[in-house]
């Protein structure tokens, strides 16, 4: 992550606590979304909330630790990490993000010396599991299958001001997401010259990993309070998948600028989107079996990656869905 700090001259001086695990039963339920033509998700129960979290907090009255050992004005970060969990039992939203600005405000409101908080984290997912029932298979509400799949991701900066904590910077997500499309994939056109050995592919297997972020025109919509106006990292995951169901792409840049077109006509809330993506495309051995068959293995190192961020302009002239 780049230090913006550095690049204006002023001081970095934070600390904080990460990797803060915490598991939630009984959260309150996640209900009245919208839902999209991409996706089945209308909601979740929140039966089971886990997630990890990072907390970082800045302050001057936090310089004399550094300067001068003075640990007067510190908030042990394990006292951080007990505040979270102890705060988890107290919210009563139903998102990620809502939970993150409920901390960091509570932060804010309890320790005077703290000028600013930022909470991002990371999902911890669980899978109901099919349970037999006399007419077949239902979920299990009691019973769940700890997920390594995608996840949602939330980071949200709160600073002080004469109204209370507000929210300075936010960023919503789905990491994680790892998909791989056996045909209709192509790669060709691209600079040709003495540097040049991969050969030009008409129809490959994409294995593509991808991480989606994006931010809210007004980032209260982040928390989830009003559900129609939340955008769910299911519903994007489901997005994504659709598009490269959909489309003959010629490279992983195209393929992630159609998906983020599509996020941003599903929701038009979202002021931007943005990727980070990773190749993984498996390397073809064979492909003289019947029909579509081929026999490909795991690719060598280096792969290849691409960052790639989307606003509402980029809608300009595109047809809507």
């Amino acid at each position: 992550m780049v230090d913006d700090a550095a690049d204006t001259g002023q001081r970095t001086m934070n600390y904080g606590k990460e990797h803060v695990a915490v598991y939630r039963t009984y959260g309150t339920p996640l209900e009245g979304v919208r839902t999209i033509p991409e996706s089945t998700f209308d909601g979740r129960d929140n039966v089971l909330f886990g997630l990890e979290a990072r907390i970082q907090v800045e302050g001057e009255a936090f310089l004399p630790s550094f300067s001068e050992g003075d640990n007067s004005m510190v908030v042990a970060t394990d006292s951080m990490k007990n505040f979270v969990l102890h705060h988890a039992g107290e919210y009563d939203g139903a998102t990620l993000e809502g939970f993150l600005h409920f901390v960091g405000a509570r932060l804010l409101e309890t320790y005077e010396q703290m000028e600013a908080v930022r909470l991002s984290a990371d999902e911890l997912p669980f899978e109901e599991r099919p349970v037999p029932t006399g007419d077949g298979f239902e979920a299990s509400d009691l019973v769940f299958r700890v997920s390594h799949n995608e996840a949602g991701f939330g980071d949200v900066s709160l600073v002080r001001s004469d109204d209370g904590p507000v929210v300075d910077d936010h960023e919503s997500g789905v990491t994680e997401i790892e998909l791989v499309k056996v045909k209709d994939n192509s790669f060709t056109g691209y600079v040709q010259d003495e540097y040049t050995t991969l050969p030009e592919r008409e129809n490959r297997t994409l294995y593509v990993a991808l991480d989606v972020f994006w931010t809210y025109a007004e980032a209260s919509d982040a928390l989830g309070e009003d559900p129609e106006r939340y955008v769910p990292a299911e519903q994007v995951r489901d997005i994504a998948q659709t598009v490269f169901h959909e489309h003959d792409v010629n490279s992983i840049q195209d393929l992630i600028y159609r998906i983020g077109l599509r996020v941003l006509e599903r929701f038009p809330q979202l002021e931007s989107v943005r990727f980070e993506a990773n190749n993984r495309t498996w390397i073809k051995e064979r492909d003289d079996l019947a029909g579509d068959g081929k026999v490909l293995r795991e690719p060598p190192r280096p792969t290849g990656f691409q960052q790639f961020s989307m606003d509402r302009s980029d809608l300009d002239g595109e047809d809507e869905t």
